[in-house]
């Protein structure tokens, strides 16, 4: 069901401090925290004495303690003290994830440990850059992750959903190019001679026909950058109004995701009415599409089995990414299924679980 060989957005730098906080990634459940320099901390929330939310106790300087018999667990996971007694059992540990902090996010790989690359973090730089204002936002969408993909990566649903806002008849008239690098799937529409969106035209302060452009670049599985804007015609992208909409989609189950959401702009950076502006605006397209995936979902699950999507051009990007994301879920079940195979073929004492891993 889920990627786990990669990084996923848990939470914004803010909402992480001393106290703890939960996170469920991919039906795993985390703990996040702040050590007493700053550091931020991800462990697996469960205590290993009887797995007790350890998001429900405390921070003790760099430990969490356990708020049902004070089990406290360093930021490696390992136990660093048992009220109760001064020996420490070898088992008593629980799961650290690797972590990365950037430009507002922070980032918890989910997967093999041995596998974490810091430099496959994504580039989303512009939330953090002086010269770029930026409005952010975070929903949790009742429907599977699979779906705000979907969406993302065909943008005519803009046309319908989104008409007071980012949405025109002109949209779905012009077509994509899709190009394919390893794991990322860009899909990119320009529509030459249109006028400027309504949520857009009064804060970039436009007048007449323009270029507008969207290229959604999709990192399967977990991040898209929505790279926008409005130029002169004829004109050089970079030369005009841009956007960048950075999109963090963290599976919380099957049917659950969050949706950390960025909007960063080149224009009006000062300007504190059209940061206000935006926020609302955008505030009501993240609504609509939670509205919209929500029926979905709903229309998914009562589909009869064996009933699939109808796809047309427009989806070239969706089919792509649907193959990518499927390569990759195989791979991991197959590694998974040679592990399993290794350790049922090895010692009896090689082949019990430890019951405080997740």
């Amino acid at each position: 069901m889920f990627v786990l060989n990669t990084w996923y957005v848990a939470a914004w730098s803010a909402e992480v401090t001393e106290k703890p906080v939960r996170r469920v990634i991919c039906k795993q459940p985390i703990v996040l925290y702040r050590t007493p320099d700053g550091a931020a901390v991800a462990l697996a929330d469960r205590c290993a004495h009887r797995a007790y939310p350890l998001s429900a106790g405390r921070t003790v300087g760099d430990s969490i303690e356990c708020g049902y018999h004070g089990f406290a667990y360093g930021p490696d996971g390992a136990c660093t003290r048992v009220p109760a007694q001064s020996a420490i059992p070898a088992r008593a540990r629980v799961r650290s994830y690797p972590i990365v902090e950037k430009d507002g996010w922070i980032w918890v790989w989910t997967g093999d440990v041995e596998l974490a690359d810091e430099s496959l973090v994504p580039d989303t730089h512009w939330m953090a850059d002086p010269e770029w204002a930026t409005v952010t936002h975070t929903v949790l969408f009742e429907c599977r992750h699979d779906l705000i993909h979907d969406n993302l990566l065909d943008l005519t649903h803009e046309s319908f959903l989104h008409k007071t806002t980012v949405g025109d008849d002109y949209i779905y008239e012009h077509g994509i190019t899709v190009e394919v690098d390893g794991r990322v799937v860009t899909a990119d529409r320009l529509m030459p001679g249109v006028e400027a969106p309504p949520l857009y035209a009064r804060t970039m302060a436009t007048d007449g026909l323009y270029d507008r452009f969207h290229a959604t670049e999709f990192h399967v599985p977990s991040y898209h950058v929505l790279h926008s804007g409005i130029t002169g015609r004829g004109r050089p992208r970079e030369e005009g109004y841009l956007i960048k909409v950075l999109n963090g989609i963290t599976p919380v189950d099957e049917k659950t995701t969050w949706y950390y959401y960025a909007f960063s702009r080149n224009f009006a950076v000062d300007a504190e009415w059209a940061t206000e502006e935006l926020e609302a605006g955008l505030a009501t397209v993240l609504r609509e599409d939670a509205d919209a995936l929500r029926e979905q979902e709903i229309g998914m699950q009562e589909r009869p089995e064996g009933e699939h999507d109808v796809l047309i051009g427009q989806d070239a990007g969706v089919a792509k990414a649907r193959r990518i994301l499927s390569r990759l879920l195989a791979a991991e079940q197959q590694a998974g299924d040679r592990a399993l195979g290794a350790d049922r073929s090895g010692p009896a004492s090689q082949a019990t679980p430890v019951a405080v891993q997740s």
